[in-house]
């Protein structure tokens, strides 16, 4: 980090008070006290006084000891300095990314003050995810799955531009870094932020991510940044569900079993061979169609979601036809599956009963249930639609 202390031996200069001060100063408080002739030699006092002031705090530094890059004495705790242009950064964070699997740059006080010290316009775009360990448990928000589908974002924007250099994208942590939070004026979570070239207030040049595009998925993220920005993120890119190491694997394994299982298959001495297994599974596919799992599974539907008056209250069915969680569809499912073993039992398993008596008992019993679950599949249809009476 490339800092300069301010002259302890002037008092005044260019219509502003560069006096050492204590940690309890203000840069806000280094007012206009007098105007003196500017020196004849030296870097432009307007360039100078372009530089950004900030209150140095070492522990803000995990006690680093910095030097001052002009005089080389050391930066004491409290004293104000000015920031430095540095012209590789944009090589330091093109490193920084190649470091990280996914290209998110992990961004602390440090790393962002230094960002701040780059003149306006800044030749790169950030894109900030800000993160909170503490509150990864907190399920109504969904941090750890907001952050992946972040990470997904910047994993798939470096696929398809890999020798972009103008746009970055950065996580922070508020443990780490609160003062950077504070700069950002962020007082909530989940929030994600795109800092342009042109931004000197980050709070009020920043431009945040709505709750609608945060709250969906890595393609909804990629559709704000290219709306945002002059960028193109490209198709999202997801990881497989298992890793080249496992692929070649269950390859390796299932190579060094074939010929035992050819020898079980030919002797007909396997699972599939079992007509109870069979049985087994069409139940299982009669079930899982009927309930709709694949429509939620594509759809990412919850079981049950949180409910908002009483976040320790789970909803597992909710009122109105504009949406169905997947406990509905399993009870549906649920349902159906009792109405079509009744009817299997009935013509398949009944029949073969000699005694009449127990025929007609069983074949009573057989229509009570069935007609009870047709029931309660037409009651939680009227009250999810409410187009019709419900009858408990």
């Amino acid at each position: 980090m490339r800092v300069a202390c301010l002259p302890r031996r002037h008092r005044q200069a260019q219509g502003r008070l560069i006096l050492y001060t204590t940690r309890n100063s203000r840069v806000s408080d280094l007012t206009s006290v007098s105007r003196v002739d500017p020196p004849k030699n030296g870097l432009d006092p307007t360039i100078i006084s372009s530089l950004p002031i900030f209150l140095y705090k070492r522990n803000d530094h995990h006690d680093d000891i910095i030097e001052c890059s002009i005089c080389l004495s050391i930066i004491e705790d409290g004293e104000l300095v000015r920031f430095l242009p540095n012209c590789d950064l944009v090589s330091e964070l093109t490193i920084l990314r190649s470091r990280s699997s996914t290209g998110v740059i992990h961004l602390s006080n440090r790393l962002l003050w230094r960002i701040l010290s780059v003149r306006v316009p800044r030749p790169f775009t950030l894109l900030i995810f800000f993160d909170s360990q503490k509150l990864h448990s907190d399920s109504e928000i969904s941090l750890p799955k907001l952050k992946n589908e972040f990470l997904v974002l910047s994993s798939s924007f470096h696929t398809h531009n890999p020798d972009n250099n103008k746009f970055f994208f950065f996580d922070i942590e508020f443990q780490e870094s609160q003062a950077s939070f504070a700069l950002f004026g962020v007082k909530s979570l989940p929030h994600i932020c795109l800092v342009p070239p042109f931004a000197i207030d980050f709070e009020r040049d920043s431009i945040q991510m709505e709750s609608s595009d945060i709250s969906r998925n890595a393609e909804s993220m990629a559709e704000f940044v290219e709306a945002k920005s002059e960028h193109t993120v490209g198709p999202i890119q997801r990881p497989g569900f298992i890793s080249k190491k496992q692929r070649m694997c269950i390859i390796a394994l299932g190579l060094i079993l074939s010929p035992f299982l050819v020898k079980k298959i030919v002797s007909g001495n396997t699972l599939l061979h079992d007509k109870n297994v069979w049985m087994a599974g069409s139940i299982f596919v009669y079930f899982f169609s009927v309930s709709g799992t694949m429509y939620n599974i594509i759809n990412k539907i919850p079981i049950a979601m949180v409910d908002r008056d009483d976040p320790g209250k789970l909803i597992f069915f909710y009122d109105g036809s504009g949406m169905q969680l997947g406990a509905e569809g399993f009870t549906v499912g649920f349902l159906y599956t009792i109405f079509g073993l009744m009817l299997a039992f009935v013509t398949h398993v009944l029949i073969h009963v000699k005694n009449r008596n127990i025929q007609r008992f069983v074949m009573l019993l057989a229509i009570f249930v069935s007609f009870w679950a047709v029931k309660k599949v037409f009651y939680l249809y009227n009250w999810k639609t409410g187009l019709g009476p419900i009858y408990g």
